[in-house]
């Protein structure tokens, strides 16, 4: 039961970003841009769904039907950011009541993880955006060694100004590395560790300044601009980030995928 609600909300928070991507870029250009939702996104999705589909003989009890069906309300309206909300409170009251070594708890672990990304990432978005992109402008200002008014920083050659804009945040390529080493750590049932805060920071700093690079390449002239923004520029910088999240979190895990091969 809680397999299917969890599909059934995934399904429609992804499903309003392939239909907006699809209408905006059309379908060849959404494939590649895998509909504007990371590769890590889709993975961590159907990984946390399999385990969660792990019959383990347990019984449905009545508040396990109320607690399904309540969600299943925010599930249906056409809004995905409620699936992503109802994700998040099905993934808690899992979490509460199952057993640590469950595969259902693991599935549920690494749902909720989905869910940064998905929705908690964004709402920091909403309420403190002008802080998260003086962020960003301060580190490409400085690197450039240009001046910066709030989100825009002035190309190296004067012919104009480089905004930053939320898409283009390291903000959410954090929240992808919290995703990636919730979801690999729970798929493979590994226990926290006092070191992994190093692994996490690490893979942080790798996909900080992945980003900041590219966007201080397109800071110089209008023309770096011009070549470096675009479907093709994105789609380098996400598999840059892509290969530096999943390197340095398997690195972190080394010893538990050795043993397991």
């Amino acid at each position: 039961m809680f397999a299917w609600t969890f599909a059934l909300g995934c399904v429609n928070g992804l499903g309003s970003r392939v239909i907006e991507t699809v209408r905006a870029v059309g379908w060849s250009d959404a494939v590649v841009s895998t509909f504007e939702v990371s590769a890590i996104v889709w993975i961590a999705c159907v990984g946390g769904l399999t385990l969660l589909s792990r019959d383990e003989g347990d019984q449905i009890r009545g508040a396990d039907i109320a607690v399904a069906g309540a969600l299943l309300v925010l599930i249906a309206l056409p809004i995905g950011g409620l699936s992503w909300l109802a994700i998040a409170l099905l993934s808690l009251y899992v979490v509460l009541l199952t057993n640590p070594p469950s595969a259902r708890r693991r599935g549920a672990m690494i749902l909720l993880a989905v869910t940064v990304p998905m929705l908690w990432s964004r709402l920091l978005f909403r309420y403190f955006a002008p802080f998260i992109l003086d962020i960003d402008a301060s580190l490409i200002s400085l690197l450039l060694g240009m001046p910066r008014t709030g989100n825009l920083v002035r190309f190296v050659d004067g012919s104009g100004s480089l905004a930053i804009l939320p898409y283009c945040s390291s903000l959410h390529n954090v929240s992808l590395v919290v995703l990636t080493w919730v979801a690999i750590n729970q798929w493979l049932g590994r226990r926290w560790s006092s070191t992994d805060w190093q692994w996490i920071v690490l893979a942080i700093v790798a996909v900080v300044a992945i980003n900041v690079t590219r966007m201080s390449l397109m800071g110089l002239t209008s023309r770096h601009y011009q070549a470096i923004h675009g479907l093709w520029g994105d789609t380098i910088t996400n598999l840059l980030i892509l290969g530096a999240i999943v390197g340095i979190c398997a690195l972190g895990v080394r010893r538990e995928l050795l043993a397991r091969s």
